[in-house]
């Protein structure tokens, strides 16, 4: 199942294994690398915060990211990852 929230679309495989995997897809034309590793380090540190307070169900999950993201604040990547994981979480 896919979801998408903003600049931020999740694709979550339920059921593959016993435990969370979170992939993540930045594609070249958000920027160059200096940009796809900065905003692959917030989606991480994001997706990790929520892991740790137990909102992400088990599951595989590939977290990708529009050129947009670049400008989204860390509360707005929280925000938006926060609703996708509990709409998943919802229907898991």
């Amino acid at each position: 199942r896919t979801v998408r929230r903003g600049s931020v679309r999740v694709r979550h495989l339920a059921g593959t294994c016993t435990g969370t995997r979170v992939a993540y897809g930045i594609e070249r034309s958000v920027g160059n690398a200096v940009v796809r590793n900065r905003v692959r380090r917030r989606l991480r540190a994001v997706m990790t915060g929520i892991d740790a307070l137990g909102g992400l169900p088990t599951g595989d999950y590939l977290v990708r990211a529009e050129p947009s993201a670049v400008e989204m604040t860390f509360a707005e990547l929280r925000d938006d990852l926060s609703s996708i994981t509990d709409e998943l979480g919802s229907t898991a």
